[in-house]
C-alpha cells in the first residue's frame, strides 16, 4: 500500500476534494479491475470516456477519483482529483505507484515507421550475448531477461511498462529496449520514464488513420525526443529527410547515423546476398546474417547505440556478427525445390517497396517473384492503393488477399488494393480472399529458383476477422505447401 499523495507526486492537479493521504492498493483506469482502495483514472479515450464510469468504480470500492470534470454529486469518503489531461497523470502516477523503475535501469526507446522491432529485438539479442540482464518491451514479445510475456501492443499503457520495468529491477536488469509507437507518444503512455537514449528510424504513410494528417504523425513522433532530458542521446537517421527534424528542440546529445548523408556513424555496402550482408561500420568490417539496405540501416542504428552504452567497438562488432535475424522479419526458407519463401511483417508501403527492392537487387531476374499480400482492416484505407502499386510494380506476380479483416468485408479492402495498380499490371495480378489458399496457390505457381514473398502479418500467429483470432502461421503455412509438392 501507498498513500495517494506520494503517487500524486509531480502531478499538476487542478482541484482535490476529499484528502490525499490515505492509503491506495492499485491503480486503474479500466472500472471494471477497479477493487476496494483503488484509485480509478477516467481517461477520454478515442472511442470510450471512462468518466462515464465513475460511479461504477466507485460502487466497486475506488477510494479515489483522477479525473477532467469532477462529478455533479461527489460520494462521502471518496477523493476527488480533476486534472487537466488524465492520461499524463496516469503515466506519471505509474512510475510513483511502481517506485520510478526505469530510474534504475537504462532505457533506450526506438521510434519511427517501420525498423522499430528489428532494432529493439537485436539490441536485447547483442546485449544478453555480452553478458548483461536485459529487457524488451516489443510488439512480437516482452522480455524480462529470460522470462518471456507476451505482447499485446507495440507501446503499453504506462501501467503495464512500469509493472514490467518494477519486474526487470527485481531481476536486477541493467538494459532496457523499448518500441516507442506514434499511439504510445500521443497517449502519454510513455511520460514520466526516464530514457537513456532514442533512437529515429524513419517516417513514411502509416496510422493516418488515428493522425488527421502526416505532419501530425511526424510532430508527435518528434515529441517524444523534444521530452528526452539532456542526460540521454538521441540518435537519428540523418537519410531520412524527417531525421534533423527530430533533433530540433531536444535538449539530448545529438548523434546521427547515414548510408549516404554524412553523420556520426556511416555503413556501406559492400556485398548483400541471400545469406548475409557484408558491411563496412565506420571503416570497420563486418558480415551479418541479415540482408537488404533497409537492415544496414537498422545494425548501423545498433552499432551506434550499443557504443553510446558503452560497450567496445571490438567486442561489439562479433556480436553483431552473430546477430540472428527476429521471427517475421525477412524470415527465409528454401525447399528442396529451390524454392525461397519469405516471410515480413511489411505492412506499409515504404517496407513493402523496401523488401521487394531487396530482393530484386539480389535475385538474377531469372527467376518469378510472387508476392502475396492485403491490408488490414479497420486502418488506414489511404494506404491500400499504395500498397497496390507498388507490389504489382515490383513484382512478377502478385496475389492479393486477406490480413486481418477485422470488421470490414475482405472483398472491399482487396477492391480498395487495386485501386492503385497501373493497366500494364493487371495482367500480373489475382485476388484470392482466403489467405491459406492465397499462399497455397503461390507455391503452386512457382518454380525451381523462383521467390515467394509473403507480406504484412510477419510475427503474427493469428488472423482478427470480426473480433474473433483464429490460429494463423503465415511461415509454418508456407513452409507445409512447400514440404506437400515435394511428394
Amino acid at each position: 500500500m501507498i498513500t495517494l499523495k506520494d503517487i500524486l507526486y509531480k502531478v499538476t492537479l487542478d482541484t482535490v476534494v476529499g484528502s490525499t493521504n490515505v492509503m491506495v492498493r492499485n491503480i486503474h483506469f479500466n472500472s471494471r479491475s477497479v477493487a476496494i482502495n483503488d484509485v480509478f483514472v477516467a481517461i477520454k479515450g478515442t472511442v470510450v470516456d471512462g468518466h462515464q464510469y465513475i460511479e461504477s468504480a466507485i460502487n466497486q470500492g475506488a477510494i479515489a477519483v483522477v479525473c477532467e470534470v469532477i462529478p455533479a454529486i461527489t460520494k462521502k469518503g471518496v477523493t476527488y482529483i480533476k486534472v487537466d489531461d488524465s492520461s499524463r497523470a496516469l503515466a506519471i502516477m505509474a512510475s510513483n505507484f511502481y517506485g520510478n523503475p526505469s530510474e534504475n535501469l537504462k532505457l533506450v526507446g526506438v521510434t519511427g515507421t517501420n525498423g522499430k522491432t528489428t532494432i529493439a529485438s537485436l539490441l536485447y539479442q547483442l546485449f544478453k550475448k555480452a553478458g548483461f540482464k536485459v529487457g524488451l518491451l516489443s510488439t512480437v514479445k516482452i522480455m524480462v531477461d529470460n522470462n518471456e510475456f507476451p505482447a499485446t501492443h507495440t507501446t503499453p499503457d504506462s501501467l503495464t511498462i512500469n509493472a514490467y520495468l518494477k519486474q526487470m529491477n527485481d531481476e536486477g536488469v541493467e538494459f532496457c529496449f523499448m518500441e516507442v509507437s506514434s499511439h504510445g507518444i500521443d497517449q502519454n503512455r510513455t511520460l514520466g520514464l526516464k530514457f537513456e537514449g532514442g533512437i529515429f528510424t524513419n517516417l513514411s504513410h502509416d496510422h493516418l488513420d488515428y493522425h488527421n494528417s502526416f505532419a501530425e504523425y511526424r510532430d508527435v513522433k518528434k515529441r517524444f525526443f523534444d521530452e528526452l532530458p539532456n542526460t540521454a542521446f538521441a540518435l537519428t537517421n540523418i537519410d531520412d529527410k524527417n531525421g534533423s527534424i527530430m533533433l530540433q528542440n531536444t535538449k539530448a546529445k545529438q548523434y546521427s547515423y547515414a548510408l549516404k548523408s554524412y553523420a556520426d556513424y556511416k555503413a556501406q555496402i559492400l556485398e548483400n546476398q541471400f545469406n548475409g550482408l557484408l558491411l563496412k561500420l565506420n571503416d570497420n568490417e563486418v558480415w551479418v546474417r541479415l540482408i537488404g539496405t533497409f537492415n544496414a540501416y537498422n545494425i548501423l542504428a545498433i552499432f551506434a547505440c550499443a557504443e553510446l552504452l558503452g560497450l567496445e567497438k571490438d567486442e561489439l562488432l562479433r556480436l553483431i556478427s552473430e546477430l540472428e535475424s527476429v521471427n517475421g522479419r525477412f524470415q527465409f526458407l528454401i525447399s528442396d525445390e529451390k524454392i525461397t519463401a519469405i516471410v515480413d511483417y511489411a505492412h506499409t508501403p515504404d517496407a513493402l517497396q523496401n523488401v521487394l527492392e531487396t530482393i530484386n537487387d539480389i535475385r538474377t531476374k531469372n527467376e518469378d517473384l510472387i508476392t502475396v499480400v492485403g491490408c488490414g482492416g479497420d486502418r488506414d484505407k489511404t494506404k491500400r492503393p499504395k500498397m497496390g502499386h507498388i507490389a504489382s510494380a515490383l513484382s512478377t506476380k502478385v496475389i492479393f488477399t486477406s490480413d486481418n479483416p477485422r470488421t470490414e468485408v475482405p472483398e472491399t479492402i482487396i477492391d480498395d488494393i487495386e485501386k492503385g495498380v497501373e493497366a500494364q499490371n493487371f495482367k500480373k495480378t489475382m485476388s484470392i480472399v482466403d489467405r491459406k489458399q492465397a499462399i497455397k496457390t503461390a507455391c503452386q505457381l512457382a518454380n525451381p529458383n523462383d521467390i515467394i514473398l509473403i507480406a504484412g502479418k510477419g510475427h503474427e500467429t493469428y488472423q482478427e476477422v470480426n473480433g474473433v483470432r483464429t490460429d494463423f502461421d503465415d511461415f509454418k503455412i508456407v513452409k507445409e505447401f512447400l514440404k506437400q509438392l515435394q511428394k
